[in-house]
C-alpha cells in the first residue's frame, strides 16, 4: 500500500492505493484549516508534519498512523527575546538518528529523541554572515538539508535567497558553497546572495548534488566546492522542486517561466526528467493544459520500481505518474494550493 500525504493552505490530505497507484482514495483531512508546510518518516516509523496558524504560529506534530497526531513537546523556536518569527516548519531530514529541520526566518533544528524536542544549530543560525543574508519572494527559508550517509558529520543546508552552505564537523561552523552560480542579489558578498530553491542529492556518492536554483539548473561532482550548469533540454532553468529516484538515479524537475511569471513554459503542465545525471533532459510524458505552478515541497518520488512521481500544483490539482513520468493521472479531486507532497510505501 502507499500513503500519499498532501500539505496545503488549508490542511492536509491523506490518500491510499495500492502498488498500481493507479486508483486512489482519499481516507481523511489532517488539520483542517491549518498549513500544512512539510511531512516526514523517522526511522523509527513515527510520521512528522510541519504545521502552522497565523494565530498560534508554527509547530511539529507526530503520529504513529497518520490518523491521531500530538505535538512535539518543544517545537524548533528562536530563543526567548529574539527578533527572528518562526513561521514555518520549512522541511525535515529524517534519514538518520538525528534529524533536521529548517525553518523561516532562515534557521536550521535538529531532535535527537525522534522529533519530541528540538535544539537549534546555532552555528548556522548565527552565522558570520546573517546580516547579509536576504530574503526570496518566499521569504528567509531554510527549505533544504541535505545528510552524507556515509559520513553525518557532513551537512548541507539550502537557504533562499542565501545559497548553499555546508558543514563538515557535524553543524558546528558552516561555509557558503556557491562557486559557478550566478547571483540573484546583484554585488552579493561572502559567496552568498544565491538563490537557491531546491537540492538533491545521490546517497551513494554524497559528492554529486543537483540544484534548481531561481538562476539556474547546476550539479556539483565535489560536495559543492563548485557548481557548473546541466540544462540541456530544458525549456527554463528557472523552477523550484527537483527529486531523485534513488534506485536508477533518475532527476525529475518541473520548469517554470522565469521568476517573473511562474507558470509552465507553453502554458501545459510538463515534467522534465534526465536519466544522465543532468548531462541532458527530456519531457516525461506529457500533461493537460496548465497555468498553475509547482512549489519547491510539492513534488515527491517513491521507492518502488518503477518509481512513482507525484506533483501538487498551485491551483489543487495533483498528478500521479506510476511509471517513472511515461503516463500521468490526475486525482479527481481539487484542492487548496499544494505546498508539499510526500509518498510512504508501507510494508505488507
Amino acid at each position: 500500500m502507499i500513503n500519499l500525504v498532501v500539505g496545503t493552505i488549508k490542511g492536509g490530505f491523506v490518500f491510499t492505493s495500492d502498488a498500481a497507484r493507479r486508483e486512489w482514495k482519499l481516507v481523511r483531512e489532517i488539520f483542517p484549516g491549518w498549513t500544512v508546510t512539510a511531512v516526514a518518516r523517522t526511522p523509527s516509523g513515527r510520521y512528522l508534519a510541519g504545521t502552522g496558524s497565523f494565530v498560534y504560529g508554527a509547530t511539529v506534530q507526530s503520529s504513529r498512523d497518520l490518523e491521531h497526531w500530538e505535538q512535539a513537546a518543544q517545537s524548533p523556536a528562536f530563543p526567548e527575546g529574539s527578533d527572528r518569527r518562526l513561521d514555518q516548519i520549512w522541511c525535515f531530514n529524517a534519514s538518520g538518528d538525528r534529524i533536521y529541520s529548517g525553518v523561516s526566518e532562515a534557521g536550521l533544528f535538529f531532535s535527537d529523541d525522534d522529533g519530541d524536542h528540538w535544539s537549534p544549530v546555532d552555528g548556522l543560525n548565527e552565522h558570520e554572515t546573517r546580516s547579509d543574508w536576504i530574503p526570496g519572494f518566499g521569504g528567509l527559508c531554510a527549505h533544504a538539508v541535505l545528510v552524507d550517509r556515509n559520513n553525518p558529520e557532513r551537512l548541507w543546508c539550502g537557504i533562499s535567497a542565501v545559497g548553499v552552505f555546508r558543514s563538515d564537523d557535524g553543524g558546528d561552523t558552516w561555509t557558503p558553497k556557491n562557486e559557478g552560480v550566478t547571483p540573484a542579489v546583484p554585488d552579493a558578498l561572502h559567496g552568498i546572495g544565491r538563490c537557491v530553491h531546491g537540492l538533491a542529492i545521490d546517497p551513494q556518492n554524497a559528492n554529486r548534488i543537483f540544484r534548481q536554483d531561481h538562476m539556474g539548473m547546476y550539479r556539483t561532482l565535489d560536495g559543492a566546492d563548485s557548481w557548473e550548469k546541466t540544462e540541456t533540454g530544458l525549456p527554463s532553468g528557472f523552477g523550484f522542486p527537483i527529486r531523485r529516484d534513488d534506485r536508477t538515479g533518475t532527476l525529475f524537475v518541473f520548469p517554470q517561466e522565469s521568476g517573473e511569471y511562474r507558470m509552465p513554459p507553453g502554458r501545459t503542465f510538463q515534467v522534465y526528467r534526465s536519466r544522465s545525471d543532468g548531462d541532458s533532459w527530456e519531457p516525461a510524458g506529457s500533461g493537460p493544459a496548465s497555468y498553475a505552478g509547482v512549489l519547491r515541497g510539492a513534488m515527491a518520488v517513491d521507492s518502488l520500481a518503477p518509481c512513482g512521481v507525484y506533483v501538487g500544483t498551485t491551483s489543487g490539482t495533483v498528478h500521479i505518474s506510476p511509471d517513472a513520468g511515461d503516463s500521468w493521472i490526475i486525482l479527481p479531486f481539487t484542492l487548496p494550493r499544494v505546498l508539499c507532497v510526500e509518498s510512504f510505501v508501507e510494508s505488507p
